[in-house]
């Protein structure tokens, strides 16, 4: 992508669909040595294109619940990097907090992180069969080849949560539904249990702690890095966003209506239907009308204030 911004002190050294990546010059002093910056920006993309115009305060919104989600999460090991963890015995090193080192183009939507050497598989983890795993459902009674029992309908709630890995292709490709088995073959038995086991956990906990606000978390993916100087394995990336995530509304999906109304999600789901509906997929994908960048701008924010009751200021 070529719209990131030059932000003082750090340098650019990749950028997805959505996110921009950077690593700090050099001479610095302050701590910061040794880290990542991640910046959600405003883009948005569907179709594997990056469309236009981009969602305002996208960025912002989804980095806020992501830290409301590590904060509730704060006992499993995240990549964040804490203001204690920027003091160095170094005499020659500056004192500063993460929030003096994140520059302030870029404040409300950016991450300082440790650096991790990340493990090649996305951790889906279904808890309703929807999407993809509905059409698999349909024509063979699986999800991820996983047997299910015959009669479930588009948008039931599975027997127990179901871990479907991916394997992260390289950029440009389609990511790839992998088997467990494959997730062994890739890692290691210890390191893909752990994953599972994990990936598991923490959508359970997610989804106890978004019921009471009449939140579904239909479903999930998580990443996961191990940290270089100790081992452990970390919870990276964004996290429980509704980029990663499908979040329906409770009283809506118990209503009987319409699939379409039953699993209304709250993320770029409006995106998706407007485009399908006005672009073969060859080309260039068209703009966004201003009423369907309203309406995405609106579910991000309302699954934000459902979850968390506060609503990021948006630039």
């Amino acid at each position: 992508m070529s719209d990131y911004l030059e932000l003082p002190g750090f340098t650019h050294v990749y950028s997805g669909k959505v996110r921009d990546l950077y690593e700090p010059d050099a001479e610095r002093t302050d701590g910061a040595a040794g880290r990542m910056l991640v910046v959600a920006s405003d883009r948005v993309s569907a179709f594997d294109h990056v469309l236009s115009p981009a969602i305002p305060g996208k960025g912002e919104l989804l980095t806020t619940l992501s830290l409301w989600w590590f904060d509730r999460l704060s006992d499993v090991p995240n990549h964040l990097v804490a203001d204690h963890e920027l003091r160095s015995d170094d005499a020659a090193s500056d004192p500063a907090t993460v929030r003096e080192i994140i520059p302030t183009e870029v404040v409300g939507r950016s991450m300082l992180v440790k650096k991790l050497d990340m493990f090649p598989v996305e951790c889906v983890v279904r808890g309703y069969l929807t999407g993809s795993g509905w059409k698999e459902y349909e024509a063979d009674q699986s999800v991820c080849g996983i047997p299910l029992p015959a009669g479930l309908q588009n948008g039931d709630r599975l027997p127990e949560p179901l871990f479907t890995p991916a394997y992260k292709a390289p950029l440009g490709e389609h990511d790839e539904n992998i088997s467990y088995e494959r997730v062994v073959e890739l890692i290691g038995a210890d390191d893909a249990a752990a994953l599972r086991d994990l990936s598991l956990s923490i959508y359970r906990r997610a989804s106890a702690l978004a019921e009471p606000a009449g939140v579904i978390l239909a479903d999930t993916k998580f990443e996961f890095g191990r940290d270089p100087h100790t081992g452990e394995i970390v919870l990276a990336d964004e996290v429980l966003t509704s980029d990663s995530s499908r979040y329906w509304d409770a009283e809506a999906w118990a209503s009987g209506g319409t699939p379409a109304e039953r699993m209304a999600s709250f993320d770029k789901q409006i995106v998706r239907d407007w485009l399908a509906a006005n672009w073969d997929q060859t080309g260039t994908p068209p703009e966004l009308p201003a009423d369907i960048v309203a309406r995405t701008t609106e579910r991000y924010q309302d699954i934000l204030t459902l979850l968390t009751g506060a609503a990021a200021a948006t630039r």
